[in-house]
């Protein structure tokens, strides 16, 4: 799975809200930096190309929808920034947050129920 760029997630995450939808509902959704509708539709057929998207032909129009999930990229997202960020360590990606205060200890703590007990859901 390739990593998208900035406009390409942008992208993703609006058809993962919508499920599927025109490029016009596409543009719609774009607050920040509106492309022309012509260059979105360019993205979004390079999303295509790139297998993260699929579309149903109405005419001359395509409706779009994503083929990879959120999770699945998320997933992929988190394991190559771990690797590339923090030498595969997770320990050190917790370790990080912690000392850039962006978890608390109450957080950490419900982590390692977690770990602990990985069938109990809260």
């Amino acid at each position: 799975m390739q990593k998208l760029t900035n406009k390409e997630e942008e992208i993703m995450h609006i058809l993962w809200k919508l499920k599927k939808a025109f490029v016009k509902e596409i543009q719609a959704e774009i607050t920040e930096d509106q492309p022309h509708y012509n260059t979105l539709s360019t993205i979004v057929r390079n999303l295509e190309e790139k297998g993260f998207v699929a579309h149903n032909a109405f005419g001359n129009t395509h409706q779009y929808y994503p083929t990879v999930t959120l999770e699945a990229y998320s997933k992929k997202f988190m394991n190559t920034a771990i690797d590339n960020y923090f030498n595969s360590s997770y320990k050190n990606m917790v370790s990080f947050f912690a000392k850039e205060e962006k978890i608390s200890a109450a957080e950490l703590r419900e982590i390692l129920a977690m770990i602990e007990n990985p069938k109990q859901e809260k």
